[in-house]
C-alpha cells in the first residue's frame, strides 16, 4: 500500500471510529451488529486494510446507515442528519414509521414550547 492509499485508509478508519462512537457502540458491539469480527473492525479503524464491498455493506448495516450515507459522510466530513434519519426509518414497517412520526411531532411541539 503506497503512502496515499495508507493515508486514505487511515482517514476512512478514523471516520468509521467516529461514527461507531457517536452511536455509543464498542468495536465488539459493531462487530456483532454487522456480522463482522471485532478484529476486522479494529483493523479497519486503524486503516490496516482495504475492506471489500461486502465488508463495507455489512459495516454500514451494522450502524443502520446506507452505503451512500457512509460514503457521503466521509467525503463531506460530516453526517447529514436527514440522511441518517431516512436510513433509520428505511427498515421499519409502515405502522412503525407512523408511530415514529407521532413521536417526532410531540417532540417538535415540545421544542416549540
Amino acid at each position: 500500500m503506497n503512502t496515499t492509499d495508507k493515508k486514505f485508509s487511515q482517514d476512512f478508519g478514523s471516520h468509521v471510529r467516529s461514527l461507531r462512537k457517536a452511536r455509543n457502540m464498542t468495536q465488539e458491539g459493531l462487530a456483532e451488529s454487522s456480522g463482522l469480527s471485532a478484529d476486522t473492525i479494529r483493523r479497519l479503524e486503524k486503516g490496516n486494510f482495504s475492506p471489500s464491498l461486502d465488508t463495507l455493506r455489512k459495516l454500514s448495516q451494522g450502524m443502520t446507515l446506507s452505503l451512500s450515507t457512509l460514503f457521503a459522510a466521509f467525503e463531506f466530513g460530516e453526517l447529514d442528519p436527514s440522511r441518517e434519519l431516512q436510513d433509520l426509518l428505511r427498515g421499519l414497517e409502515t405502522q412503525e414509521v407512523r408511530q415514529m412520526l407521532r413521536v417526532l411531532q410531540v417532540l417538535l411541539d415540545c421544542l416549540k414550547g
